[in-house]
């Protein structure tokens, strides 16, 4: 009689051999959060997890399937290179000069008539 007491005192929860699994979920995100966050602290870029950054990144620079990521703030850009040229008609807005120590100085067009 005695035994069958305790067999009926039993947890459920002791029983359930899937009451773990959701302990084991839990660890497994925390672990990919900072799997991420070590991938970009690693590349150096913690503009990327900011909202008020911007940041560009060129992807395989000079090969032919380069891409720029352009990050503005809260929209994210993605440029593919492609064998076309740019071309067009267009209105000349200034002059742009490379100083000795590498600066470059853009000097817009007519500024004294937009002065005026």
């Amino acid at each position: 009689m005695r035994r069958r007491r305790s067999l009926g005192l039993l947890d459920e929860a002791e029983d359930d051999p899937l009451s773990g699994v959701a302990n084991l979920f839990d660890a497994a995100m925390v672990f990919a959060i900072a799997l991420l966050l070590a991938l970009v602290m690693a590349y150096n870029v913690p503009e990327l997890l900011s909202p008020e950054e911007s940041v560009t990144v060129v992807k395989n620079p000079g090969d032919p399937n380069m891409q720029i990521i352009i990050k503005d703030k809260d929209s994210i850009q993605i440029l593919n290179m492609t064998e076309n040229l740019a071309g067009g008609q267009g209105v000349k807005m200034g002059t742009a000069y490379k100083l000795e120590n590498g600066l470059v100085v853009y000097i817009p067009e007519n500024v004294t008539a937009a002065a005026s």
